[in-house]
Protein backbone atom coordinates (compact mmCIF):
# COMPACT_ATOMS: atom_id res chain seq x y z
CA UNK A 1 0.00 0.00 0.00
CA UNK A 2 1.79 3.13 -1.17
CA UNK A 3 1.21 6.23 0.84
CA UNK A 4 1.52 9.98 0.65
CA UNK A 5 2.47 11.70 3.86
CA UNK A 6 2.23 15.45 4.48
CA UNK A 7 4.35 16.80 7.28
CA UNK A 8 2.33 19.32 9.21
CA UNK A 9 0.70 18.96 12.57
CA UNK A 10 -3.04 18.39 12.61
CA UNK A 11 -4.75 21.12 14.60
CA UNK A 12 -6.56 20.17 17.78
CA UNK A 13 -9.79 18.38 16.87
CA UNK A 14 -11.70 20.71 19.18
CA UNK A 15 -11.11 23.60 16.81
CA UNK A 16 -11.74 24.19 13.12
CA UNK A 17 -8.95 24.14 10.54
CA UNK A 18 -9.46 27.62 9.12
CA UNK A 19 -5.79 28.46 9.66
CA UNK A 20 -4.48 25.72 7.37
CA UNK A 21 -3.52 27.83 4.34
CA UNK A 22 -1.60 30.43 6.33
CA UNK A 23 -0.02 27.69 8.45
CA UNK A 24 1.36 25.90 5.42
CA UNK A 25 3.21 29.03 4.33
CA UNK A 26 5.21 28.67 7.53
CA UNK A 27 5.52 24.90 7.81
CA UNK A 28 6.36 23.48 4.39
CA UNK A 29 4.41 20.38 3.47
CA UNK A 30 6.29 17.43 2.02
CA UNK A 31 4.94 14.32 0.31
CA UNK A 32 6.38 10.86 0.00
CA UNK A 33 4.44 10.35 -3.26
CA UNK A 34 4.98 6.80 -4.52
CA UNK A 35 8.25 6.35 -2.61
CA UNK A 36 8.55 5.15 0.95
CA UNK A 37 10.57 7.14 3.43
CA UNK A 38 14.19 5.98 3.80
CA UNK A 39 14.76 3.01 6.09
CA UNK A 40 17.34 3.76 8.82
CA UNK A 41 20.86 2.53 8.12
CA UNK A 42 23.24 1.15 10.74
CA UNK A 43 24.71 4.65 11.02
CA UNK A 44 21.23 6.14 11.54
CA UNK A 45 20.55 3.57 14.26
CA UNK A 46 23.79 4.49 16.03
CA UNK A 47 22.96 8.20 15.76
CA UNK A 48 19.46 7.65 17.09
CA UNK A 49 20.74 5.97 20.24
CA UNK A 50 22.87 9.06 20.97
CA UNK A 51 20.22 11.57 19.92
CA UNK A 52 17.89 13.87 21.81
CA UNK A 53 14.31 13.12 20.79
CA UNK A 54 12.33 16.28 20.08
CA UNK A 55 8.58 15.98 20.58
CA UNK A 56 6.92 18.38 18.15
CA UNK A 57 3.94 20.16 19.70
CA UNK A 58 0.85 21.48 17.98
CA UNK A 59 0.87 25.26 17.61
CA UNK A 60 -2.46 25.62 19.39
CA UNK A 61 -1.71 26.45 23.04
CA UNK A 62 -4.98 24.80 24.08
CA UNK A 63 -4.20 21.53 22.31
CA UNK A 64 -5.38 18.45 24.18
CA UNK A 65 -2.76 16.43 22.27
CA UNK A 66 0.12 18.51 23.66
CA UNK A 67 -0.78 17.66 27.25
CA UNK A 68 -1.39 13.98 26.53
CA UNK A 69 1.79 13.39 24.51
CA UNK A 70 3.89 15.17 27.13
CA UNK A 71 2.40 13.00 29.87
CA UNK A 72 2.93 9.77 27.86
CA UNK A 73 6.51 10.61 26.84
CA UNK A 74 7.54 11.76 30.32
CA UNK A 75 6.13 8.57 31.83
CA UNK A 76 7.23 5.94 29.32
CA UNK A 77 9.97 7.14 26.93
CA UNK A 78 13.34 5.96 28.28
CA UNK A 79 15.58 5.21 25.29
CA UNK A 80 16.77 8.81 24.68
CA UNK A 81 16.60 12.22 26.39
CA UNK A 82 13.66 14.36 25.23
CA UNK A 83 12.78 18.00 24.66
CA UNK A 84 9.63 19.70 23.41
CA UNK A 85 9.70 21.99 20.39
CA UNK A 86 7.34 23.94 18.14
CA UNK A 87 6.61 23.21 14.50
CA UNK A 88 8.66 26.26 13.52
CA UNK A 89 11.63 24.91 15.48
CA UNK A 90 11.20 21.50 13.85
CA UNK A 91 11.46 23.07 10.42
CA UNK A 92 14.88 24.45 11.39
CA UNK A 93 16.17 21.58 13.52
CA UNK A 94 15.20 18.63 11.31
CA UNK A 95 18.57 18.78 9.49
CA UNK A 96 20.52 18.05 12.67
CA UNK A 97 21.65 14.37 12.76
CA UNK A 98 22.09 14.57 16.55
CA UNK A 99 18.30 14.94 16.94
CA UNK A 100 15.35 12.60 16.45
CA UNK A 101 11.70 13.62 16.30
CA UNK A 102 8.26 12.44 17.38
CA UNK A 103 5.94 14.33 15.05
CA UNK A 104 2.33 14.12 13.90
CA UNK A 105 1.73 13.76 10.18
CA UNK A 106 -1.27 13.50 7.90
CA UNK A 107 -1.21 10.50 5.55
CA UNK A 108 -3.27 9.10 2.71
CA UNK A 109 -2.97 5.83 0.77
CA UNK A 110 -2.77 5.44 -2.99
CA UNK A 111 -5.29 2.59 -3.04
CA UNK A 112 -7.80 4.57 -0.95
CA UNK A 113 -9.92 6.32 -3.57
CA UNK A 114 -12.13 7.96 -0.94
CA UNK A 115 -9.63 10.81 -0.48
CA UNK A 116 -9.48 10.02 3.25
CA UNK A 117 -6.53 11.09 5.39
CA UNK A 118 -5.20 9.72 8.66
CA UNK A 119 -3.19 11.16 11.53
CA UNK A 120 0.03 9.23 12.21
CA UNK A 121 2.67 9.55 14.91
CA UNK A 122 6.13 9.26 13.34
CA UNK A 123 9.56 8.67 14.83
CA UNK A 124 12.14 10.27 12.51
CA UNK A 125 15.89 10.71 12.58
CA UNK A 126 17.28 14.14 11.78
CA UNK A 127 19.45 14.26 8.64
CA UNK A 128 21.13 16.85 6.46
CA UNK A 129 18.75 16.42 3.53
CA UNK A 130 16.79 18.82 1.36
CA UNK A 131 13.29 17.38 1.75
CA UNK A 132 11.29 16.32 4.78
CA UNK A 133 10.40 13.04 3.12
CA UNK A 134 14.08 12.08 3.08
CA UNK A 135 14.34 11.82 6.88
CA UNK A 136 14.86 8.19 7.99
CA UNK A 137 11.76 6.78 9.65
CA UNK A 138 12.04 4.34 12.56
CA UNK A 139 8.32 3.95 13.13
CA UNK A 140 4.89 5.25 12.07
CA UNK A 141 1.71 4.43 14.00
CA UNK A 142 -1.82 5.42 12.90
CA UNK A 143 -3.60 7.42 15.58
CA UNK A 144 -6.98 8.33 14.10
CA UNK A 145 -9.04 9.19 11.05
CA UNK A 146 -8.21 12.84 10.33
CA UNK A 147 -10.80 15.07 11.94
CA UNK A 148 -11.75 12.54 14.63
CA UNK A 149 -11.76 13.80 18.22
CA UNK A 150 -8.41 13.42 19.98
CA UNK A 151 -10.25 11.54 22.71
CA UNK A 152 -10.51 8.64 20.24
CA UNK A 153 -6.84 7.79 20.77
CA UNK A 154 -5.32 10.02 23.46
CA UNK A 155 -5.98 7.57 26.31
CA UNK A 156 -3.88 4.97 24.42
CA UNK A 157 -0.89 7.26 23.77
CA UNK A 158 1.09 5.78 26.65
CA UNK A 159 0.80 2.29 25.17
CA UNK A 160 1.62 3.60 21.69
CA UNK A 161 4.74 5.39 22.99
CA UNK A 162 5.88 2.21 24.73
CA UNK A 163 5.43 0.23 21.50
CA UNK A 164 7.31 2.85 19.46
CA UNK A 165 10.23 2.69 21.87
CA UNK A 166 10.22 -1.12 21.68
CA UNK A 167 10.11 -0.96 17.88
CA UNK A 168 12.94 1.61 17.69
CA UNK A 169 15.14 -0.57 19.89
CA UNK A 170 14.37 -3.57 17.67
CA UNK A 171 15.34 -1.58 14.58
CA UNK A 172 18.58 -0.45 16.22
CA UNK A 173 19.48 -4.09 16.88
CA UNK A 174 18.40 -5.22 13.40
CA UNK A 175 18.79 -2.28 10.96
CA UNK A 176 19.19 -4.68 8.02
CA UNK A 177 15.75 -6.24 8.67
CA UNK A 178 13.67 -4.08 6.35
CA UNK A 179 10.57 -6.18 7.09
CA UNK A 180 10.38 -4.11 10.29
CA UNK A 181 9.20 -1.14 8.25
CA UNK A 182 5.80 -2.86 7.95
CA UNK A 183 3.60 -3.32 11.01
CA UNK A 184 2.42 -6.70 9.71
CA UNK A 185 5.91 -7.90 10.66
CA UNK A 186 4.35 -8.47 14.09
CA UNK A 187 1.73 -10.90 12.79
CA UNK A 188 4.25 -13.61 13.65
CA UNK A 189 2.93 -13.09 17.19
CA UNK A 190 -0.68 -13.98 16.31
CA UNK A 191 -0.46 -17.56 17.71
CA UNK A 192 0.13 -16.12 21.20
CA UNK A 193 -3.15 -14.16 21.26
CA UNK A 194 -5.31 -17.18 22.13
CA UNK A 195 -3.47 -17.29 25.48
CA UNK A 196 -4.43 -13.69 26.23
CA UNK A 197 -7.61 -11.66 26.77
CA UNK A 198 -8.62 -9.18 24.05
CA UNK A 199 -10.06 -5.88 25.34
CA UNK A 200 -12.15 -4.10 22.72
CA UNK A 201 -14.75 -1.33 22.69
CA UNK A 202 -18.10 -2.16 21.10
CA UNK A 203 -17.66 0.72 18.66
CA UNK A 204 -14.46 -0.93 17.38
CA UNK A 205 -16.35 -4.05 16.31
CA UNK A 206 -18.25 -4.66 13.07
CA UNK A 207 -22.01 -5.18 13.61
CA UNK A 208 -21.68 -8.89 12.79
CA UNK A 209 -19.40 -9.40 15.81
CA UNK A 210 -20.58 -6.72 18.25
CA UNK A 211 -21.42 -9.10 21.09
CA UNK A 212 -19.56 -11.87 22.90
CA UNK A 213 -22.00 -14.48 21.58
CA UNK A 214 -21.40 -13.39 17.99
CA UNK A 215 -17.64 -13.29 18.48
CA UNK A 216 -17.61 -16.77 20.04
CA UNK A 217 -18.94 -18.30 16.82
CA UNK A 218 -15.66 -17.38 15.12
CA UNK A 219 -13.21 -16.94 18.01
CA UNK A 220 -13.54 -19.30 21.02
CA UNK A 221 -10.94 -17.60 23.22
CA UNK A 222 -11.09 -14.78 25.79
CA UNK A 223 -12.60 -11.42 24.74
CA UNK A 224 -14.02 -8.62 26.88
CA UNK A 225 -16.08 -5.75 25.47
CA UNK A 226 -15.15 -2.77 27.63
CA UNK A 227 -15.26 1.02 27.86
CA UNK A 228 -12.39 3.52 27.68
CA UNK A 229 -11.91 3.51 31.45
CA UNK A 230 -11.19 -0.20 31.59
CA UNK A 231 -8.67 0.11 28.77
CA UNK A 232 -7.00 3.01 30.59
CA UNK A 233 -6.77 0.91 33.74
CA UNK A 234 -5.29 -2.07 31.87
CA UNK A 235 -2.67 0.17 30.24
CA UNK A 236 -1.72 1.97 33.46
CA UNK A 237 -1.52 -1.26 35.46
CA UNK A 238 0.22 -3.11 32.58
CA UNK A 239 -2.32 -5.88 33.02
CA UNK A 240 -0.75 -9.25 32.34
CA UNK A 241 -1.82 -11.30 29.31
CA UNK A 242 -4.16 -8.60 27.99
CA UNK A 243 -4.10 -7.13 24.48
CA UNK A 244 -5.71 -3.81 23.59
CA UNK A 245 -7.49 -3.20 20.28
CA UNK A 246 -6.47 0.05 18.58
CA UNK A 247 -8.68 0.70 15.57
CA UNK A 248 -8.29 3.63 13.15
CA UNK A 249 -10.93 4.19 10.49
CA UNK A 250 -13.84 6.31 9.27
CA UNK A 251 -16.50 7.11 11.84
CA UNK A 252 -20.10 8.27 11.83
CA UNK A 253 -21.79 9.02 8.53
CA UNK A 254 -18.61 8.55 6.50
CA UNK A 255 -18.59 4.97 5.27
CA UNK A 256 -15.54 4.87 3.02
CA UNK A 257 -11.83 4.79 3.70
CA UNK A 258 -9.15 2.52 5.14
CA UNK A 259 -9.62 0.79 8.49
CA UNK A 260 -6.40 -0.20 10.32
CA UNK A 261 -6.50 -2.61 13.25
CA UNK A 262 -3.75 -3.38 15.76
CA UNK A 263 -3.60 -5.47 18.93
CA UNK A 264 -0.95 -4.38 21.45
CA UNK A 265 -0.05 -6.04 24.75
CA UNK A 266 -0.92 -3.99 27.84
CA UNK A 267 1.92 -5.59 29.80
CA UNK A 268 4.74 -5.82 27.24
CA UNK A 269 3.68 -3.17 24.65
CA UNK A 270 4.37 -5.75 21.93
CA UNK A 271 2.22 -5.67 18.81
CA UNK A 272 0.48 -8.99 18.23
CA UNK A 273 -1.61 -8.23 15.15
CA UNK A 274 -1.94 -5.72 12.34
CA UNK A 275 -4.29 -5.66 9.37
CA UNK A 276 -6.23 -3.18 7.26
CA UNK A 277 -9.21 -3.24 4.95
CA UNK A 278 -11.27 -0.87 2.84
CA UNK A 279 -14.55 0.15 4.45
CA UNK A 280 -17.60 -0.36 2.23
CA UNK A 281 -21.19 -1.57 2.44
CA UNK A 282 -20.04 -5.10 3.36
CA UNK A 283 -17.02 -4.31 5.54
CA UNK A 284 -17.57 -1.96 8.45
CA UNK A 285 -14.98 0.19 10.22
CA UNK A 286 -13.89 -2.21 12.95
CA UNK A 287 -12.74 -5.75 13.65
CA UNK A 288 -14.44 -8.06 11.16
CA UNK A 289 -15.45 -11.71 11.21
CA UNK A 290 -12.38 -12.34 9.04
CA UNK A 291 -10.12 -10.85 11.74
CA UNK A 292 -11.47 -13.17 14.42
CA UNK A 293 -11.24 -16.16 12.08
CA UNK A 294 -7.63 -15.30 11.36
CA UNK A 295 -6.82 -14.91 15.06
CA UNK A 296 -8.38 -18.29 15.88
CA UNK A 297 -6.64 -20.12 13.06
CA UNK A 298 -3.47 -20.85 15.02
Amino acid sequence: MKETRSFFLPQSKRFTRHFLVSFLTLFISASVSSQQRPWPTSDDAARFLKSVTCVVKEDDQFSFYNAEIRDAVNKYWKVTPVKYITTEEFNVMRNDPSLSFLVLTITNFSNDKSGSTYDFLNLLQGADVDELDQLPEFCAIPLCFSGAPEEEYSYKLGLIIRFMEYHAELVMKNPSTTALRYLNYYNRNVPEIKNKTILVREEDLAPEVNSLDRIAVHYPYKVRIVDDEEIIRAIEEKEKDVVIVHKVGPEGVRQTGTCMKTLIGADDALMYYYDSHMVDSRNASGLLISDFKRLSRF
